[in-house]
């Protein structure tokens, strides 16, 4: 069987670094041993502008954030989107359906509920940390 391929969304990749004993930070823990994250330049480049924010700094160290960022492009799988979605009602969060569209996701993890309200959404399940972490996928 193939691995599970996984699209996780920036608020629950920052959850997780700020958050080491979290759901989020479980999540994304089971996503790396079960399966293939999937990321794309987009979806790198707002997980990079979030945790710049000044907010972040007394919860985490700019290295801390640049080894994350590091380990992140170098344990995911980047991919290009050839075919373009415009179908999020926040259409910021097209970027996401976009990499799971194009890299073949099965799930979607996130606990934005723009894009929980779509799931399942084209055949690939949208589920909060919680609900992931729930799924028996190993």
């Amino acid at each position: 069987m193939p691995p599970l391929r996984v699209v996780i969304d920036t608020n629950v990749l920052v959850s997780a670094l700020v958050l080491p004993t979290s759901v989020p930070r479980q999540a994304v823990d089971k996503a790396l041993d079960v399966g293939v994250v999937l990321i794309s330049e987009s979806t790198l480049e707002e997980v990079a502008g979030v945790l710049a924010r000044k907010k972040f700094d007394p919860y985490i160290s700019r290295q801390e954030c640049e080894a994350f960022l590091y380990q992140l492009t170098n344990t995911a799988e980047v991919v290009h989107a050839t075919r373009i979605v415009r179908e999020c009602r926040d259409h910021r969060d097209d970027k996401f359906l976009e990499v799971a569209l194009n890299g073949q996701a099965g799930v979607i993890v996130t606990g934005d509920k723009d894009l929980l309200a779509m799931h399942p959404w084209r055949g690939i399940a949208v589920l909060t940390p919680a609900q992931f972490l729930a799924r028996d996928d190993e």
